[in-house]
This record gives structure tokens, C-alpha cells and sequence, in this order.
């Protein structure tokens, strides 16, 4: 399964995000949802990097399937909404594949 948790502050702002595991709906190389997962995360990290002056640090590990993104400061209106649609992305994949993918939120 892959966990992704989403952090928020307690006014309810953007802080990151930690991506980990392996969806293991298939076998690796024809895992529908582990490819889905992976573009939806790596494009909003490239794309807040690419389209936004958002300051951000990103830690990956390949082989235990984790990515996890951090925001400096407060984030911009086009990071948050880079974010947003992740997250819109990852929950309805958790819709139709809830045994492969779980989405969280935490206040941090």
C-alpha cells in the first residue's frame, strides 16, 4: 500500500507531504496505481519548482518507495493550488483503489 500523508498548520496551511510504500496492485512495471501515484506526485513537486517561486525541499528514498516534500514558509496561491490538485488526484484514486492507497491529513 502507499500511504501518502498530507500536513497541514492548525490554520489549516500547506507544510508538505510524505509519499511511502508501494501500491502493490500489480507487479512492479504494470502497477496501474503506483504509476498513478508517482505522476500525480512527482509533477506537483516539478511543477511547484518549474511554475512557482516557492522555496521547498524534497528527500526521496527509491527503494523504500518514499518522496516527501517540504514548504519553507508560507505557501503561495499557485503552490497551494498545485497541492490541491494532488490531492484531489490521490483521493480519487484512493475511491476506486482504497486497499492500495491511503490518503491522511495531519496538523503539524
Amino acid at each position: 500500500m502507499t500511504a501518502i500523508t498530507v500536513f497541514k498548520t492548525k490554520d489549516q496551511l500547506y507544510s508538505g507531504f510524505s509519499c511511502i510504500g508501494h501500491a502493490g496492485f500489480r507487479e512492479a512495471g504494470n502497477d496501474i496505481v503506483c504509476a498513478s501515484i508517482s505522476i500525480l506526485v512527482i509533477n506537483t513537486i516539478n511543477s511547484i519548482e518549474r511554475f512557482t517561486d516557492q522555496k521547498i525541499m524534497v528527500q526521496e528514498d527509491e527503494k523504500e518507495g518514499r518522496i516527501e516534500l517540504r514548504i519553507e514558509g508560507t505557501p503561495s496561491n499557485d503552490t497551494v493550488l498545485l497541492l490541491d490538485a494532488m490531492v484531489l488526484g490521490l483521493t480519487e484514486i484512493q475511491k476506486n483503489y482504497s486497499k492500495f492507497c491511503k490518503v491522511d491529513f495531519k496538523e503539524v
